[in-house]
């Protein structure tokens, strides 16, 4: 749906996501990619020695804002500026994965199998290897407006995130405005899924900029409003995908349709903002059903307003409110175009129909 970089999320442009959903991510299986090319330019443990030693640079790290682990690799920076990363040629990080902490923040705590949005850098310290994330716009990526940031699950466990289990669980009990850096080898954050370049050490730099707890069978409340003439019929039953038809004889829009069919109360949607939802997505030729957030456990979170989704999605979603239940007919254009994420069902050139639940912010 969203078109989520990473994870089963949205069809960020995978639905990117999060880890098999077709959510409009802009990247489906763009959920790992960063540590993907990170591999082909080329693995959860705990602080080091039993917590007393990460203690100890941690201390140190808050007042200087930089921090050196034990392979000689350095992170520079305090929370919400651009990391820098210094590793000596193909230095080689612990079997364990050790976490350091730069700056302690002071917001709300992050709890176990909540929310967090993200910014964050990642590095091999493989030669000739340069930094990815969030830090550092995409070839055509626009950048006046808000950064892009990641929105990922953290503490349950999941997999399929784009900052592996190993690193991200670390962030359960630390607080909104902190900032953290992480090294080991590809095996230690990524476990036995890691089949070349298993030794490769990864260093992550991530602030926690969001947190925020949301039931994953959370979904729109209200009387729903009868589609308008000319836009798909959607029937939705409680815990389950939506039934949406499409109407007989009609040819698809080609420009973005959008209505709200349940009005919600909650804050208004802005561009940045890190959303949580439900989602159904079926093709508008024929009515077939390519994805939904109730097939992948429920509720997911993507950013929106940035590129992070399909634009159809950004168009459609900033501007509304938590609570709203909205139907979107995308062009394709505005969905996948000729390039739809492989496996998804989604054929080249493809107008889409989103049904989607706003169930919370991060």
């Amino acid at each position: 749906m969203l078109r989520f970089t990473a994870g089963r999320t949205p069809h960020s442009r995978r639905l990117a996501r999060t880890a098999s959903g077709t959510r409009p991510s802009r990247r489906l299986a763009a959920a790992l990619a960063v540590p993907v090319l990170l591999l082909t330019a080329a693995g959860c443990g705990s602080d080091d020695d039993g917590g007393k030693k990460s203690a100890d640079s941690s201390k140190s790290a808050e007042s200087s804002g930089s921090a050196q682990g034990g392979s000689n690799i350095k992170v520079a920076g305090a929370f919400g500026e651009q990391p820098k990363i210094t590793a000596p040629k193909d230095a080689k990080g612990p079997d364990k994965v050790r976490i350091t902490t730069i700056t302690e923040g002071k917001g709300a705590t992050v709890e176990k199998g909540a929310f967090a949005r993200l910014a964050y850098a990642v590095q091999s310290t493989q030669e000739g290897t340069t930094p990815k994330g969030t830090w550092y716009p995409e070839p055509g990526q626009d950048t006046k407006g808000p950064r892009r940031e990641l929105v990922q699950r953290v503490g349950g466990g999941e997999g399929g995130g784009q900052v592996p289990d190993a690193v991200a669980d670390a962030l359960v009990g630390r607080k909104v405005g902190t900032r953290v850096w992480a090294e080991g080898t590809l095996k230690s954050m990524y476990g036995d899924k890691v089949q070349q370049n298993a030794d490769q050490t990864l260093v992550w730099v991530l602030d926690v900029v969001g947190t925020g707890t949301v039931d994953a069978k959370a979904e729109a409340k209200g009387d729903q409003a009868k589609s308008e003439p000319g836009l798909p019929e959607v029937k939705a039953e409680s815990g389950k995908a939506a039934e949406i038809t499409i109407p007989k004889g009609e040819k698809a829009p080609k420009e973005l349709k959008e209505q709200v069919l349940i009005k919600g109360d909650g804050p208004e949607v802005k561009a940045g903002d890190g959303l949580v939802a439900q989602y159904t997505g079926v093709l508008w030729d024929g009515g077939k059903k390519f994805d939904s957030s109730w097939d992948h456990g429920g509720a997911t979170a993507f950013q929106i307003g940035t590129a992070s989704v399909v634009s159809g999605w950004d168009k459609g979603l900033v501007g509304k409110h938590v609570g709203d239940r909205v139907l979107l007919v995308l062009p394709a254009e505005q969905a996948y175009g000729s390039s739809p994420p492989p496996g998804s069902g989604i054929p080249a050139d493809a107008p889409l129909v989103f049904v989607v639940d706003i169930v919370g912010k991060v």
